[in-house]
């Protein structure tokens, strides 16, 4: 009998169990059970090429409209070139000195084909990819394969395609007897929900469409209600540890910054304001995201909160992604508070605090002076990046940790600081995203937190205009670029010029400061093999700008390697207005306050996810003067990647976006793999779609550990969880 827990290589043997955790990291049956179809194609209908997005190793089902073999110009050989279309859009495949291909790829022949997106000439390619022909003469085994009209598509990956996986699931299931159903009896009747052994049968070998929808709908309830449990149970346990109570004073610092505010906080600030200092008073430990527009003024609901902790005789610490934004912070909330920070200073009020920064890059003699003042609890506000969660810095008495732009961080950096207040109890945390995150979001990944938001702008923000570039099609528009910032610098205005990479080498840690995944460095361009040229560099564009379009012009540069007294050199003459020109990474993402900075070029746009451009352009528009966004992009019309830069183009509402964002890309790891380090387990949900389902799940995970807080009458369970939720994934949940 197989079980869920045999290793591949004792049922599918060692070579292709091995290609199997290569390729897709399974190694259980229970992985593979588990490695669910991505879409069905049937076999009447070919798939929409339209869709792709450049990058991705995609599996299309479409048919042979041309193909030609043709000697290549410049080195000896030949190319095997085939035109494939889904009746509506074509794509190109080619093969290189492979002269045998054509006589498969013949004229009206379908079949499914898998390799890696590109663009070549403008249009979308497959290099080299690998193909099953459907058809009369298909051997007996590919001929059962095809056989059913749904023909299940799954995530693959180079040497394990579609059809490799659809076999070695066939296999196992011919092998396989079923499981134990985690899922009680009577939770299963209450919601409608089929049997775990059927469930996975169906949804790897379906009859029709309504075994598809009945077996997806009990696997998403699996998982929903695996995450729903561990984040209830990581509530109870939060909420048992208590905080330290930090009551507002009628006559404290806070009171005094408000008296000298020169304008009045916004409807959405004041409302904020009154949820999180009620969360500081309490006991147990405020837990609160706080989500907004760029602009919208998260830092000053922030620092009023941490004036509110230093009033109650405590220290605030306020944790930022980089250098550039932790010293952009320190220096910005030294000018708002003024003499309010500056305690044992001639002048200052006998109440008032003071503001320390501490990085990294700091000389020794600043990095000691810092932790002194942290330690002796003489620094009330302490601005800082990851140095902050060094062992060696000591608090004297934390009582808030304000994290900026939580998506920038890992779990455990981010969890580090909560640990530092004192011997039994838990910092109050306060995580702050411009990144405006949908509800099914914020239920699933931030649910052991109470969510925020602020959609009002302050008064005095400008509009922002976006405009796509797309030199595949119209190069010209490139020198457009260049004149429209001539133009704005002419005017005495700035601008930015934002690359994806900073240059110094082909590393993978040469992307600067990005937290999207598609910003891995591709593979340079070989023999025209049609993989996508390196992304812009910083130090290859900048020189190019100043000798060419831009010459004349004060151009600087800013990415994450230089050492910090040069970054604070070059923001300082950016600030000033001496520098015309910034050519950055996306270290200006966030934070960066240049009011006179009135346009940006995004380079290589398409490299970039949604947030990010969202929060790139909110760098220009600060002041009286009108913010232009130019998105360039070599990516083909048409495609998913241009789809997703019109719609960034379209709006500048941030929510918006944020569900425009769901819409368009991939469902993927609704935990978020980026900030948790591990490979998700949780594949079937989607965020966009089953909001109903993780609501129930959220209600149903609550009732059940309400009855029996530890599982002990639910062994399956407890069981589902280990499944779906490892031991890392669990902790993820606990910290995030």
């Amino acid at each position: 009998m197989t079980t869920f827990d045999d290793r591949l290589d004792h049922v599918l043997g060692a070579k292709t169990a091995e290609a199997l955790d290569k390729g897709l990291n399974l190694r259980t049956v229970g992985d593979l059970l588990r490695h669910y179809p991505r879409r069905y194609a049937e076999r009447g209908e070919l798939t929409s090429i339209a869709g792709l997005e450049i990058g991705e190793h995609a599996t299309v089902l479409a048919e042979v409209r041309s193909t030609t073999v043709r000697r290549m110009k410049t080195k000896y050989g030949s190319i095997v070139e085939s035109t494939i279309t889904d009746g509506q859009r074509a794509m190109t495949i080619a093969f290189f000195n492979q002269p045998h291909r054509a006589k498969d790829l013949v004229v009206g022949k379908r079949g499914l084909f898998a390799g890696k997106v590109t663009s070549f000439n403008g249009a979308l390619q497959l290099a080299h990819p690998d193909y099953k022909l459907l058809g009369a003469d298909e051997d007996d085994s590919v001929a059962d394969e095809f056989a059913r009209g749904l023909i299940p598509v799954y995530p693959a990956s180079k040497g394990i395609e579609t059809w490799v996986v659809e076999k070695c699931v066939r296999q196992v299931l011919d092998l396989w007897d079923g499981t134990e159903d985690p899922l009680p009896e009577v939770v299963r009747a209450r919601h409608g929900l089929a049997d775990l052994s059927g469930s996975l049968r169906k949804v790897h070998r379906p009859a029709d469409w309504a075994e598809v929808t009945s077996a997806r709908n009990r696997l998403k309830w699996d998982e929903a209600l695996a995450v729903q449990l561990v984040l209830a149970q990581r509530r109870i346990v939060s909420g048992a540890r208590p905080a330290p109570r930090c009551a507002p004073r009628p006559d404290g610092v806070l009171a005094d910054f408000d008296k000298q505010l020169p304008f009045q906080l916004t409807a959405g600030q004041q409302e904020v304001g009154e949820a999180v200092a009620t969360d500081l008073s309490g006991e147990h430990p405020m837990n609160r995201l706080l989500q907004g527009e760029v602009g919208s003024g998260k830092t000053i609901v922030a620092l009023r909160a941490m004036l509110q902790v230093v009033d109650a005789g405590r220290q605030a610490a306020m944790l930022a992604p980089t250098e550039v934004l932790a010293a952009q912070h320190a220096r910005s909330l030294a000018e708002m508070l003024g003499d309010l920070a500056r305690a044992g200073e001639l002048g200052a009020p006998g109440h008032a605090t003071r503001l320390t920064l501490l990085t990294g890059s700091m000389s020794t003699k600043e990095r000691r002076q810092a932790m002194l003042d942290i330690a002796s609890g003489t620094a009330g506000i302490v601005v800082g990046t990851h140095a902050l969660i060094q062992d060696k810095v000591i608090f004297a008495d934390l009582g808030l940790v304000v994290v900026d732009e939580q998506h920038r961080f890992g779990v455990e950096q981010r969890d580090a600081l909560r640990t530092r207040a004192g011997e039994g109890t838990s910092p109050h945390v306060l995580v702050m995203t411009a990144t405006p995150i949908p509800r099914t979001v914020a239920m699933t990944v931030y649910g052991d937190l109470e969510v925020s938001a602020l959609r009002e702008l302050p008064r005095g923000r400008s509009p922002i205009s976006t405009n796509v570039v797309p030199t595949a099609e119209k190069p010209a528009w490139l020198d457009r670029v260049w004149q429209r910032i001539t133009e704005e610098v002419r005017a005495g205005h700035q601008a930015y010029v934002v690359c994806p990479r900073i240059g110094e080498a082909e590393a993978e840690d040469d992307i600067d400061g990005a937290d999207d995944p598609s910003l891995e460095p591709p593979k340079e361009d070989k023999g025209g093999k049609g993989d996508r040229r390196p992304p812009l560099a910083v130090l290859d564009v900048a020189p190019a700008l100043a000798a060419g379009p831009l010459a004349g012009l004060n151009v600087g540069i800013l990415h994450g390697r230089l050492a910090p007294e040069d970054k604070d050199t070059v923001m300082r003459g950016f600030a000033d207005g001496k520098v015309q020109v910034l050519v950055a990474t996306t270290v200006v993402e966030v934070g960066v306050n240049v009011p006179n900075a009135t346009v940006m070029a995004i380079m290589d746009a398409d490299r970039f996810g949604v947030s990010q451009l969202h929060q790139l352009r909110g760098r220009v528009g600060r002041g009286s003067a009108a913010g232009l966004c130019l998105l360039v992009s070599e990516a083909p019309g048409g495609t998913a990647t241009r789809e997703r830069l019109d719609a960034v183009a379209a709006t500048t509402d941030g929510f918006e976006l944020a569900q425009m964002d769901l819409e368009l890309r991939r469902e993927g790891d609704i935990l978020g793999t980026t900030q948790s380090g591990a490979k998700s387990t949780l594949k079937m949900l989607s965020l966009l779609r089953d909001e109903d389902v993780i609501a129930t799940a959220r209600t149903e995970a609550v009732a059940l550990l309400t009855e029996d807080p530890e599982l002990r009458a639910y062994p399956g369970l407890a069981g589902l969880l280990q499944s779906l939720v490892d031991a890392e994934k669990a902790e993820y949940l606990e910290k995030a």
